[in-house]
């Protein structure tokens, strides 16, 4: 399991490297032709890691139902994200893996429940759930890259 939290480490260091630089306004920014900003792609991520490895086990979310609302699966943007959220959603970034290993430790993850998710891959055990959750957010992080470049794109031609 260290492997899988590990991983999560780099991935979720790579979307902040990748925010690093932009201001709220271009994270939040939905460039033509998408339908998502760079900052949703990152609270999708964080909101479907505590999902899928703390919901389907039966336990309950270190994001609040406002997060969770905001950023669950077939949500988009539905505002300029504040200040004071976006501190807060880069904060989980980097607590929540060392939450999950923490809590890997003292709390029990058996109970697991069997989810198949929309890319049809299913969900039996927390291992699956975390191998899962690693490529679903690399899928993401993928997707903001691509935001980045468009947004950067914009604020070339200005």
């Amino acid at each position: 399991m260290n492997k899988h939290i590990n991983n999560l480490i780099v991935i979720r260091k790579n979307f902040l490297d990748l925010a690093d630089g932009l201001s709220l306004e271009q994270l939040n920014l939905v460039p033509e032709g998408f339908t998502n900003n760079i900052i949703w792609n990152i609270g999708h991520s964080l909101v479907t890691q505590q999902m899928v490895t703390y919901k389907l086990a039966g336990h309950g979310c270190h994001v609040d139902g406002d997060m969770i609302r905001n950023y669950r699966k077939d949500s988009s943007p539905s505002g300029n994200v504040k200040p004071e959220r976006w501190a807060e959603i880069r904060q989980l970034l980097i607590d929540t893996p060392d939450q999950l290993s923490e809590d890997l430790k003292t709390m029990d993850f058996s109970s697991f429940h069997s989810y198949t998710t929309s890319f049809g891959v299913t969900l039996e055990s927390i291992e699956d759930a975390m191998r899962f959750n690693n490529i679903h957010e690399s899928l993401h992080y993928g997707y903001a890259l691509a935001l980045r470049k468009a947004v950067l794109a914009l604020v070339e031609k200005e």
